[in-house]
């Protein structure tokens, strides 16, 4: 088990293109902690160059106390889990567990006393004397994490190991890996470009695009408090809409968010966070989450596209203006017309309006102070306690 400190990491690569731009993460021991972010944002070779995949451009890597710049990859005490599991296919899967034990020369008797341990945990027993070819994926992904648990690392490292499983066995994998986490409590570094999995495994997220880190949070904090724009559309499903052309306004010494012509008076907290800011009245894009609508009442008006009926409640693509709306309403209680075409009546909860800047993306009230300002161009310098 160990601290990974992560100060200033930049990849470079020989074409002169920076892959990777002065990330700062400090890991703590135990810690699950995921980077997510769409394809090219940097995060695999984030991963790589703390496994010792890719060469250290710029900056320094810690793995419990030590410098791990210069050190090679089998010198680093980590274990890594690829997408495309890696496993060898003439050999069995007590062979392929135990190959890394028997090249530090371990004995017999220890190496099958620790592929049965891990086998058992991953209830992968059966299969000990079957070679890859005849698992399913996701016994596979199974035998590939367990080749890595017999090392007993200090860090585990994990690039997108679920991304070659259908939806089922990816939701199985997902919840036998959070078991998993209990169970070896070791430091976890988790690759992937699906916020499902980042939120419902990490302990903190770090959001990447191109090459930057826009945000570190809790899956909660990243939710609710998106720093900026790219970070709000990331996360969240549905994603979150966004109006153009809206305004926030200040009278009478009160800010107010309008929206398609119609006022909406902010929470006091928002009133607070605002004018500690000193925030001017400025054109906004308000985002406002599919969850936080309601339907039924208020003056805002749209026309249903699409209805889906998901059982409890209805997922509605709708247009209102010139902006595209997404609605999620429960079905109880539901006394609108909400079929294809109908026109509705919705609301928005004004305390969970999120008001950003048209010109640079921030978030005018939230502000990570873990996202240090140099590493993301739209996360200037502001604050909020």
């Amino acid at each position: 088990m160990a601290e990974v400190i992560i100060k200033g990491l930049k990849k470079v690569y020989d074409n002169e293109v920076t892959a990777v731009h002065d990330v700062n993460i400090d890991i703590k021991d135990k810690e699950f902690i995921v980077l997510v972010g769409p394809s090219g944002c940097g995060k695999s070779t984030t991963l790589r160059m703390v496994a010792g995949l890719e060469d250290i451009s710029g900056g320094e890597l810690y793995i419990d106390g030590k410098l791990m710049n210069d050190i090679s990859p089998k010198d680093r005490d980590i274990a890594m889990v690829f997408q495309s599991y890696a496993l060898y296919p003439h050999m069995t899967v007590r062979e392929n567990m135990a190959f890394a034990m028997k090249l530090k020369k371990a004995k017999p008797d220890e190496i099958d006393k620790k592929v049965n341990e891990v086998a058992e945990i991953l209830d992968i027993t059966q299969y000990l004397d079957r070679r890859p070819k005849a698992l399913s994926g996701g016994q596979r992904q199974r035998v590939a994490i367990g080749r890595a648990m017999v090392r007993d690392p200090k860090v585990f490292l994990m690039d997108e190991p679920l991304s070659n499983l259908d939806a089922k066995l990816r939701n199985q994998m997902r919840a036998e890996i959070i078991k998993l986490r209990q169970r070896i409590n070791t430091t976890f570094m988790y690759v992937t470009h699906d916020q499902t999995e980042a939120m419902t495994l990490g302990d903190r997220i770090v959001i990447m695009k191109d090459g930057y880190v826009n945000q570190i949070g809790t899956p909660r904090d990243v939710f609710n408090k998106p720093v900026n724009l790219f970070v709000a559309g990331f996360i969240g499903m549905p994603v979150m809409n966004f109006f153009e052309g809206c305004r926030l306004l200040l009278e009478g010494g009160k800010y107010y968010a309008e929206i398609r012509g119609v006022k909406f008076e902010l929470s006091d907290f928002q009133q607070k966070a605002l004018k500690h800011n000193g925030q001017a009245p400025c054109d906004i894009i308000a985002g406002i989450r599919p969850q936080h609508i309601r339907v039924g009442s208020g003056e805002l008006t749209a026309v249903i596209e699409v209805s889906e009926l998901l059982g409890s409640e209805y997922n509605l693509h709708a247009r209102s203006g010139d902006d595209e709306v997404v609605m999620v309403i429960p079905t109880i209680g539901l006394a609108e017309d909400v079929s294809m075409g109908s026109k509705v009546h919705f609301d928005v909860m004004p305390e969970l309006i999120q008001l950003f800047d048209k010109e640079t993306g921030k978030n005018l009230i939230w502000y990570d102070k873990e996202s240090a300002e140099a590493h993301a161009p739209v996360c200037k310098s502001y604050d909020f306690e």
